[in-house]
């Protein structure tokens, strides 16, 4: 062969996979945009299922939550099986899975807000079918162990949304009232953005990418599952409830082992909320601890987002793409 051919078929080889790679990571990129399902107006009605834990004692808050519904023009369902009893949780599996099931297929539902979190809705992830979902898209609404259905939303390519649920109000509602407020704002599609306060634990940088995550635990038990999410030019966001220390270091310890911060472009820190005391001392605050975890990664971490297990719990789109600006005086969430 000649070198003039030798050459020639170096340049359409080189030509053919490079438009290859750039065609690939067009796809990509346009994988990450994810299906937005439209914001409420008033005259819809969202739906009240309870996918996890057993609502005991917890009448009031639900009555409350349709009340609060109702105020704002909305109409609202209780699922059939929401104050059902199945030892831990709201009703057998199957019970839990039908209110969440027809939830999903009510063309006439325009959000799913979930009573309360818990421990439960593992269980029911393989059950669901979201084929008359795709077709009448609707919001998610939840935190906590919801967080198992937004990463089943976030890969079935729908946005959700990580608020207050049924459980969260409080007899005197001021109490809460940026966290209704921010519910609402989100609900209705008016946007929200969040100016953080300092942190001198802040990696500085700035990030954009879509928002995704949700509580630890569930984050580390989706691990190996078709429910793990792919965090690859994505803002990741964490929140926590009563673990030891060294159990969030164990479990972001895990998640760097099997790769799920390799292609992140940020992290988002919510509250670490009722950290439980070891008899041997961790040795430093949960704040040096995800930054000595996560030392071997470059992105920008910004702690002290009013979201968790707290009172001030503010609403977020998982899945809208975030301008995230992280300094040690403030941070900044901004929602495109």
């Amino acid at each position: 062969m000649s070198k003039t051919h030798s050459f020639l078929i170096l340049i359409c080889v080189s030509f053919f996979f490079g438009n290859v790679t750039a065609q690939d990571k067009s796809v990509q990129k346009k994988q990450t945009v994810l299906i937005q399902p439209q914001f409420l107006k008033a005259g819809d009605t969202v739906a009240i299922v309870a996918p996890s834990g057993i609502l005991k004692n917890r009448n009031d808050e639900v009555a409350q939550a349709l009340e609060l519904l109702e105020s704002w023009g909305l109409h609202a369902v209780v699922g059939k099986h929401v104050f059902s009893k199945g030892d831990h949780f709201a009703g057998t599996d199957a019970e839990r899975c039908e209110d969440f099931q027809k939830a999903l297929d009510d063309p006439t539902i325009s959000a799913i807000w979930c009573a309360r979190g818990g421990y439960g809705t593992v269980r029911i992830l393989d059950k669901l079918d979201y084929t008359a979902f795709k077709k009448h898209p609707k919001w998610l609404i939840g935190y906590s162990d919801i967080t198992a259905l937004h990463n089943q939303f976030h890969n079935e390519g729908f946005q959700s949304i990580h608020a207050m649920m049924c459980v969260s109000l409080t007899k005197d509602i001021s109490e809460i009232k940026e966290t209704v407020e921010t519910f609402k704002s989100t609900i209705f599609g008016n946007q929200v953005d969040y100016i953080l306060k300092g942190s001198t634990y802040n990696r500085v940088g700035e990030a954009s990418g879509p928002l995704v995550g949700g509580n630890l635990t569930i984050l580390h038990t989706m691990l190996g599952s078709k429910e793990s999410i792919d965090t690859t030019g994505k803002i990741l966001f964490i929140e926590e409830i009563g673990e030891y220390k060294y159990h969030i270091d164990r479990m972001l310890q895990s998640m760097k082992r099997a790769g799920y911060f390799d292609n992140c472009v940020g992290l988002l820190v919510g509250d670490m909320s009722r950290m439980r005391k070891n008899t041997t001392p961790w040795g430093t605050s949960v704040e040096q601890l995800i930054l000595d975890a996560l030392v071997d990664y470059d992105f920008p971490i910004a702690f002290g987002m009013p979201a968790g297990h707290e009172k001030d719990n503010r609403a977020m789109v998982l899945g809208q793409i975030v301008e995230l600006t992280v300094g040690k005086e403030k941070s900044t969430v901004v929602f495109e």
